[in-house]
């Protein structure tokens, strides 16, 4: 990505007058360029033809068309980079802002409030940024798919043991993700799946909420002793790493946060390794920065089966990108081949 020399030009889209004030005010400060402001999703579809904005900075519950919609509805008229702002509190708005992820927004940020303090709000800008500059195409273009060679490789276990789990780890962009692959299982799927997914504090249980509602099996937050079941999903709590213990047993450890993150992929995936071994998957998916690279490597050395997604289909090609680097990903596929791919090998 390349870094822009101009002002990134944001368009918000927010009905409240003081949240809306609080947004300029925020994002003027930190010098990015506020080319507009919609009290409603019909002015922001419009707005997004007329100004052709960096990023959208997108309300959930508003008048006369809600977020959900002006994200459809941009995502197949004029697509830019949409990022939802919700209330972590607020189920329901939760709820609408997942569905919009899997319409096409980028990723979801806990609105801002006067109260909060200046590095939340650096948060805010520094994803807004980020977010600006990822290439987005109509829901979807496959022609923009680049094929790698790693994609057509045949999916063989070379007389490796039955799989016993999977773990993948996601961030920036995951939860759209996550829906596509879960949603390609069936119901009786033979294993059960550990996800570490980066989000917002306060975003997990809708997001288990959400794909759970989507989904033929249990999708929830882990708990500690879980065991782990056959048709079952199960995703790591706020503030907490997710491991499985000597006895395959699930465990939350609130030991300090790795390279920043709790949950750390990194800390799943090396667990899975020391447990499960040959007998496991993991997999890599679209994110930020480099968490979970390493575990994904110590999973293959083990000879589990390790994938990462390709980067014409991530939002952002960081995790997978350095997982791939370290020689930690066995195959290299979008995401809308690895659902397949996961009922081959299970």
């Amino acid at each position: 990505m390349e870094t822009k020399t101009t002002p990134i030009r944001v368009l918000i889209a927010e009905d409240s007058l003081v949240a809306r004030e609080l947004l300029v005010s925020v994002l003027q400060a930190a010098g990015l360029q506020v080319v507009g402001a919609a009290k409603n999703g019909v002015e922001a579809v419009q707005l997004t033809k007329r100004l052709q904005p960096d990023v959208i900075a997108m309300d959930v519950y508003m008048p006369e068309m809600d977020g959900l919609e002006a994200t459809r509805r941009i995502m197949a008229e004029t697509p830019r980079p949409i990022v939802m702002v919700s209330a972590s509190y607020n189920k329901n708005e939760q709820k609408m802002s997942f569905d919009a992820l899997q319409a096409g927004a980028l990723t979801i940020l806990e609105k801002p409030t006067i109260y909060d303090p200046p590095e939340a709000h650096e948060f805010l800008i520094n994803q807004l940024r980020l977010m600006s500059e990822v290439r987005v195409v109509r829901r979807w273009d496959r022609s923009r798919r680049t094929h790698l060679p790693t994609e057509s490789r045949p999916l063989t276990r070379n007389g490796k043991s039955k799989i016993q789990i999977i773990a993948i780890a996601s961030s920036t962009g995951g939860p759209g993700v996550l829906a596509k692959i879960l949603s390609g299982l069936p119901a009786e799927f033979a294993v059960p799946v550990l996800i570490v997914q980066h989000i917002m504090a306060g975003f997990a249980e809708g997001l288990a909420t959400w794909l759970n509602q989507l989904l033929p099996f249990e999708v929830r937050l882990a708990k500690s002793n879980d065991e782990p079941q056959a048709g079952q999903v199960l995703i790591a709590p706020d503030n907490h790493h997710l491991v499985v213990n000597n006895r395959g047993l699930i465990a939350l450890s609130h030991d300090p946060p790795l390279h920043g993150l709790r949950p750390s992929a990194n800390y799943l995936f090396n667990s899975v390794a020391q447990v499960y071994g040959v007998t496991a998957i993991g997999v890599i998916l679209t994110g930020m920065g480099n968490d979970g690279a390493e575990g994904l490597r110590a999973l293959r050395d083990t000879g589990a089966h390790t994938i990462a997604q390709d980067q014409a289909s991530c939002v952002v090609f960081g995790m997978p990108a350095v997982a791939i680097e370290l020689g930690a990903a066995e195959q290299i596929l979008p995401a809308d081949k690895i659902a397949a791919a996961l009922l081959e090998l299970v």
